[in-house]
């Protein structure tokens, strides 16, 4: 199975944002950074912005 890179993100929020985002992620047994994901994934989709996907051959030029 191929292995998809990711990218690091730095953020800064105020301390009561991270302990909700800390409390969210735990409710739905996620870690932060996934919470983090599927919270701009569903922001995207509510908005109707595209999330381009990389392709199978993008993926192998990364290897």
């Amino acid at each position: 199975m191929a292995t998809t890179k990711t990218a690091t993100l730095t953020i800064r929020v105020e301390p009561h944002l991270k302990e909700a985002l800390r409390a969210a992620a735990q409710s739905e047994h996620r870690s932060v950074a996934n919470m983090v994901e599927v919270m701009i994934r569903e922001h995207c989709e509510k908005n109707n912005i595209a999330i381009e996907t990389p392709t199978k051959s993008d993926q192998q030029r990364e290897q």
